[in-house]
């Protein structure tokens, strides 16, 4: 991030006046696609993709010389099951069954890759059909498992990955998965095979929730146009299409609720895919992450609401349930803020120059960059110090506390205004 990039996020989030970004985006007839990376900056991703949250996709040209791409896929653009089970063969892989629904997600068992690539050699040759159903290799972290040298470099446009640098720093999870399948089944890379996605801008999901408040499994489903089931589906616009081909790049914006199916090739021909994808959250959109998290609480607590006065430490339980559905909790949300706002500082008071600030693995943020992320951390700490709930939680054994850590982002906050 430049310095011209740095006060235009400044004065976006300034003009927020402290509410959330927009939850109604431009109305778009398409997704831009980005052909070059000569002529594509992070400065204009940022300010033109990343800060509006607009998705966008990028050409195969931004990721032709990823090992992926040529060691995984045969030169008639198939999977290389070969390559693949010489050098993963022996990793336990998660496998979604897409043919059995719980909770409207698919239920999922564990094998090793190479039980998994038997089956899908079987499932090719059974004319793209099994006894066993359709089976995806979903969630597999590669990075986490194993070396993930060569397999993909880091695209300058999502260095600032604050999600993967907390992992990273802990050395316990990541939010980077290989997804492998047959036909038929936020940035994503297709390595090959084709996908179409469905995109519904933020808060046109709420029109898409059935009767009793939930979500449709199937986007593209009949059962959509029951206005007994969908009341308020005349309210949704017709989702934004991309069909992604191999070697593309998909942004997926904050709070753009999607769908993604496997395309077959013109018939009868069959085609399958492998695709890389990276989950995260940075600067622009943690105040979207802050919201979700309190809405997450409120739901649990709404759920044991007549629980509230007969169960001992009923907001602990609260928080405890939280995590255990979300993944994570108010007191782990401060500790990754402190994660990253502790690197930042750090990096800051080293003084190091342009491009050699270290973020997450393989990145390199420089100093404006650092001082915007403080920024972005400062105004939601302040707001989860005040939360109500959050002060519930027992903090005295953090180091530094809450209170402490703010007082050193706004102080930082105010000596990096003329850097």
């Amino acid at each position: 991030m430049d310095r011209e990039a740095r006060v235009f996020a400044e004065s976006h989030f300034r003009g927020l006046e402290g509410c959330l970004p927009r939850r109604v985006c431009p109305k778009l007839d398409r997704v831009d696609f980005i052909e070059k990376p000569d002529s594509f900056s992070y400065a204009d991703f940022f300010k033109g993709y990343l800060l509006p949250n607009l998705p966008c996709v990028f050409s195969s040209a931004f990721t032709e010389g990823w090992g992926s791409r040529r060691l995984w896929v045969t030169p008639s653009g198939k999977p290389n099951f070969d390559y693949l089970l010489q050098n993963y063969g022996d990793v336990v892989v998660p496998v979604a069954n897409c043919g059995v629904r719980e909770y409207n997600s698919n239920p999922k068992e564990h094998m090793p890759l190479r039980d998994y690539i038997s089956y899908w050699k079987e499932y090719i040759q059974g004319n793209y059909s099994s006894s066993r159903g359709c089976l995806y290799l979903k969630d597999w972290h590669l990075c986490r498992d194993s070396s993930a040298e060569g397999v993909f470099t880091l695209p300058i446009y999502f260095s600032s990955d604050w999600l993967n640098e907390y992992w990273d720093a802990l050395d316990v999870d990541d939010y980077r998965f290989i997804y492998m399948g047959p036909t038929g089944t936020c940035w994503s890379v297709n390595i090959c095979g084709r996908k179409k996605w469905f995109f519904f801008p933020p808060g046109q999901e709420e029109a898409l929730r059935d009767c009793h408040g939930s979500l449709p499994y199937d986007v593209t489903s009949p059962t959509l146009l029951d206005s007994r089931l969908h009341p308020m589906r005349d309210h949704c616009s017709p989702p934004l299409e991309v069909t992604q081909e191999a070697g593309e790049m998909v942004f997926v914006p904050s709070g753009w609720h999607h769908q993604v199916h496997n395309l077959p090739v013109p018939y009868p021909f069959q085609e399958d895919t492998i695709s890389i994808n990276h989950n995260w959250v940075n600067g622009c959109n943690l105040a979207n992450m802050w919201h979700f998290l309190q809405q997450e609480l409120c739901a649990v607590q709404q759920e044991i609401i007549d629980w509230r006065d007969s169960m001992p430490d009923w907001h602990h339980h609260c928080q405890v349930i939280m995590k255990s559905c979300s993944g994570i909790n108010f007191e782990e949300f401060y500790h990754f803020l402190k994660v990253v706002a502790e690197r930042r500082l750090l990096l800051l008071a080293k003084g190091m120059g342009p491009g050699k600030v270290e973020g997450g693995k393989g990145t390199r943020l420089g100093p404006e960059q650092a001082a915007f992320d403080i920024g972005r951390i400062a105004e939601v700490l302040e707001s989860v110090v005040a939360h109500p709930d959050f002060q519930r939680v027992d903090t005295s054994a953090f180091a530094p506390r809450p209170e402490e850590l703010l007082q050193q982002l706004e102080e930082a906050v105010a000596a990096t205004t003329s850097l």
